[in-house]
């Protein structure tokens, strides 16, 4: 008789996590696409803005409509992106409570990491495909040139992105479980603070001096502008490294930051009865 090793085991229940997220996606299909047909109408609606802007100014202006476009697609598709890894972990306590399987997945004999490793693979890869469409309706529509864009380069930025996001998101998702009543609505303001802050559809430049303080702290201010250098200019890969390792330390400071932060919500709520609660 073979015994698994541990980090077979834990690589296992990690994946369990992955196909669990799949099959909800597939038996919930439906809002799946509404929700991609929502994202499609709204990401084409704030990048007409660009055309907008261009024939407002009238024709003596110097205002290039198709760089516009491309720089709020460049920021509508990062933040979808961003935004959407952060709710798949953020609903994660919601999901479970909606399966009615909480109490069971948080009493299982599994590191929370583990957890929290299958949420954010299934996370990314779902945010990556979800964006990719997007980007393809996008480029149709507006019939954009990304002859010259580095788009490696902006894919790694992304990647490199997320992990900063999914510390925060770790963070946030102990809302829904200490406030059963109102918390999954109060992880919105997480991502509202990030998104006036990072620059998604206007540079840093112009925020007052206090807000643009605060957008260093911000991950999603790095990714934008290291995307929008390798998609508008075609930076190489290499030169995005300024842009890149902010984004990484973020990230390994804020990922074991999170799991602690989890860890102790999950057992305040233990203790005092909120796991299955829903309201």
């Amino acid at each position: 008789m073979t015994t698994t090793s541990p980090i077979i085991h834990q690589l296992r229940a990690s994946y369990a996590f992955v196909e669990r997220n799949a099959n909800l996606v597939k038996r919930y299909w439906s809002w799946e696409l509404v929700w991609m047909v929502y994202s499609i109408a709204n990401s084409l609606s704030v990048s007409f803005i660009g055309l907008g802007m261009e024939q407002l100014s009238g024709a003596d202006a110097n205002v290039d409509g198709r760089y516009l476009v491309l720089y709020l697609v460049i920021g509508t598709l990062v933040w979808r992106y961003l935004s959407t890894v952060f709710y798949w972990i953020t609903e994660l306590i919601s999901i479970e409570r909606w399966e009615g399987t909480i109490e069971y997945t948080l009493m299982a004999p599994i590191r929370r990491f583990t957890h929290m490793a299958g949420q954010t693979l299934f996370a990314v890869f779902y945010s990556l495909f979800f964006t990719a469409v997007i980007l393809g309706v996008t480029v149709l529509i507006f019939d954009l040139d990304l002859s010259s864009a580095n788009l490696w380069g902006g894919t790694l930025m992304l990647l490199s992105g997320c992990l900063s996001f999914v510390g925060i998101s770790v963070m946030a998702s102990t809302l829904p479980l200490l406030f059963p009543e109102r918390g999954a609505q109060m992880t919105h303001i997480v991502i509202a603070l990030l998104l006036l802050v990072s620059g998604v559809y206007y540079p840093v430049d112009v925020l007052p001096v206090f807000l643009q303080k605060l957008a260093v702290f911000s991950p999603a201010t790095y990714v934008l502008d290291g995307v929008r250098l390798s998609i508008l200019e075609g930076t190489n890969t290499r030169s995005l490294w300024p842009y890149i390792w902010p984004d990484l330390l973020m990230g390994v400071l804020l990922i074991p930051a999170g799991l602690w932060i989890f860890e102790q919500a999950e057992k305040y709520a233990k203790r005092t009865g909120k796991l299955h609660r829903n309201g």
